[in-house]
């Protein structure tokens, strides 16, 4: 294999920027639901669980997408 096909394949291995923030709002949705369940579980109370979803999403998202990148700048396997 040339220089130039590994290369190639070690860049066709790495996500873009724009299909990490794709993932990362896709798996804050479901997440998300799930911490407003857990918190309605707990208080009983859906105004609070409406609260602490929205809280939860941006914070979360970044943080994700913060991890998503700078695994991508790791050599692993």
């Amino acid at each position: 294999m040339s220089d130039k096909e590994k290369a190639d394949l070690h860049i066709a291995k790495h996500d873009s920027h724009l299909k990490s923030i794709v993932k990362a709002f896709s798996w804050r949705v479901i997440a998300t639901l799930t911490t407003m369940l857990a918190a309605y579980i707990v208080t009983g109370k859906l105004d609070v669980a409406l609260k602490i979803g929205p809280i939860d999403f941006v914070a979360k998202l970044a943080l994700y997408y913060g991890h998503e990148r700078i695994w991508e700048c790791i050599p692993f396997a």
